[in-house]
């Protein structure tokens, strides 16, 4: 199984790395992929997946809600590291209006610049949205963007914008929200084509049940996955092919 967005750099897991690798491998875990959030973290994430080269793989951007002040600063910071190191994907990037709108704009222009990026490494994007959906798809229907591709991490929205945004090309990542008893998420994604759906767990956020509340791992993906495959009425093994398939065409894009 492939975790496609676990923030295995943060603090919970840096006391015993080692060990906690060695746990998830041992859940059937064969990757991680990091997505960066600002310069501070790029360090870490560059560090980790120098360590683990084979089972972590790096992304590389600023974060929507670390868009502050001095974004030009941190990206002009960013594209020098990206010009230096082989990554993934460019991410966790996106649009977060949940908290507050006063760096809207600078989060688009952000967002924007580092979709341009993507474009010209020959990259996708690891997107984060947080009631930003219809921005989000103005931006992505945009002629600039029209060969984009990428995950919408920790989809959050209804069946119209899964639609919409598989439709453009995108994969939704599904975590552990699919778990929750008052969830609408399967609803919004029950007719989305599981060739448009991948794992993560955006660890160490959203635990699944039965961990909810504690923080988070990517040795969970086996829950999340036994979870879809329930509700898509598969085997567990026909929906862990179908994701880690998905994931692999888009590591294939970036020559990973």
């Amino acid at each position: 199984m492939i975790d496609t967005h676990a923030h295995l750099y943060d603090v919970h897991f840096q006391e015993d790395i080692t060990l906690h690798i060695k746990e998830i491998q041992e859940e059937g875990v064969t990757e991680v992929w990091l997505p960066n959030c600002d310069l501070e973290s790029w360090t870490d994430v560059k560090n980790l997946s120098t360590a683990y080269p084979d089972f972590v793989l790096p992304m590389i951007g600023l974060h929507p809600t670390y868009v502050k002040e001095n974004y030009l600063e941190e990206l002009a910071a960013l594209k020098v590291e990206l010009n230096r190191n082989k990554v993934v994907a460019i991410g966790e990037i996106g649009l977060d209006y949940y908290w507050d709108t006063a760096f809207a704009e600078h989060q688009m222009d952000a967002f924007k610049q580092q979709c341009h990026w993507a474009l010209e490494k020959g990259l996708w994007v690891d997107i984060h949205c947080r009631k930003a959906y219809a921005d989000l798809i103005k931006t992505f229907k945009l002629p600039e963007f029209k060969e984009l591709r990428g995950i919408i991490h920790c989809f959050s929205g209804d069946a119209r914008e899964a639609k919409v945004l598989t439709d453009l090309g995108f994969l939704l990542g599904i975590g552990g929200v699919i778990t929750y008893k008052n969830t609408t998420l399967f609803q919004d994604i029950k007719d989305i084509p599981l060739s448009h759906i991948v794992l993560e767990t955006d660890a160490p956020y959203l635990s699944p049940v039965p961990f909810r509340g504690k923080p988070n791992s990517p040795k969970n993906i086996p829950l999340i996955a036994q979870k879809l495959a329930d509700l898509f009425e598969i085997s567990l093994k026909e929906l862990v092919q179908q994701t880690n398939q998905n994931a692999n065409k888009l590591k294939a894009i970036s020559g990973y």
